[in-house]
């Protein structure tokens, strides 16, 4: 993840953020979205690099160049999902159509009371996920999020639903106590979910190919997985238009284990298999990648320094700190 994405300024910012809500409040989902087009145009005019970025993506997902309409509706789709978000927190998903798959090794676990890792991407909404927890109210779902990406965002939900935000562990905390704070939701039964496609400026990453290309992917998560040794299974929820999300669960490991000799090789493993799930789903639903970025910058790069073993909670607190587990997407 390279420093000129860290750096690049939230778009529209709080008052654009506030005013789209309270317009959403007071007149409802169907008269809001057709704000989207504005705001899709906005990014099309103000925005360079995420064009630039939404371009280079879609020409990789269709094999040709990407017309200036398919990068609107690409921005349209992102716009969607964020309005959707201010509803899903809300607790109003009842105005949502979500076709949920694989729910039943997930209820299997969580009926067993064992904590869940739930290891999503930027790709569609991971906030449809709270419709689980209308659906199942026992369920406990902590999401990791690192609070100082997309503040503007960040703020304005946490206000809309102080419950939910209550539950978020926070990734800008030290490495340690993000480790103890999902070791701890996991103790207690519930699925802890984390964004694993983007590593933090610096984290150790390893090229595996992706859409044509070897792309750059974090192995943070799945050293923090080898030490918890928790089951993982991997989450999409697919915006499908209009009111229509898939929410996709796949079961990926019972508890993933890593002997110290085999673990470059193993995480390899790991990460060319979600990698590979991540582009089938991106495939069925190319406008949903909100990755505004170039994502394969630096796929050339090799890296020696694969951190040691991790074999304790406070090396796991390290991996936690390498992936961006959480949050940047709303730029």
């Amino acid at each position: 993840m390279s420093s000129e994405w860290k750096a690049r300024r939230e778009g529209g910012g709080r008052l654009a953020l506030r005013t789209l809500l309270v317009f959403a409040s007071n007149f409802g989902r169907a008269p809001a979205r057709a704000l989207l087009h504005p705001i899709a145009l906005y990014f099309m005019l103000r925005r360079g690099p995420e064009r630039r970025d939404s371009r280079k993506y879609l020409a990789r997902m269709f094999g040709r160049p990407a017309t200036l309409r398919e990068v609107a509706r690409h921005f349209r789709t992102f716009a969607a999902t964020i309005l959707d978000r201010l509803f899903l927190l809300s607790e109003n998903t009842r105005r949502f159509d979500v076709h949920t798959q694989g729910l039943e090794v997930l209820h299997g676990h969580l009926d067993a009371g064992q904590g869940v890792l739930l290891f999503g991407s930027h790709l569609g909404s991971f906030e449809v996920l709270r419709v689980l927890a209308t659906q199942r109210p026992e369920y406990k779902i902590r999401v990791v999020l690192d609070r100082a990406h997309g503040q503007a965002m960040t703020e304005l939900l946490e206000a809309l639903n102080p419950a939910v935000a209550a539950t978020v562990i926070d990734a800008g905390e030290s490495g340690p106590a993000v480790a103890l704070a999902i070791q701890e939701g996991l103790a207690q039964g519930a699925m802890v979910a984390l964004l694993v496609d983007r590593s933090q400026e610096g984290g150790v990453t390893m090229p595996v190919p992706f859409l044509g290309a070897p792309a750059q992917f974090p192995v943070a998560p799945w050293l923090l997985a080898s030490v918890l040794k928790a089951p993982v299974m991997l989450a999409f929820g697919l915006y499908r238009g209009g009111n229509r999300y898939d929410l996709v669960f796949e079961p990926f490991s019972d508890g993933i284990d890593l002997p110290r000799r085999e673990r470059q090789t193993g995480v390899a493993a790991l990460i060319h298999r979600y990698a590979a799930r991540l582009e089938h789903h991106a495939r069925s639903a190319p406008y949903n990648w909100f990755n505004f970025y170039d994502f394969w910058t630096g796929a050339d790069d090799t890296r020696d320094d694969f951190p040691p073993a991790a074999g304790a909670l406070p090396a796991a607190g390290d991996a936690a700190r390498g992936a961006d587990v959480g949050g940047g997407a709303d730029r």
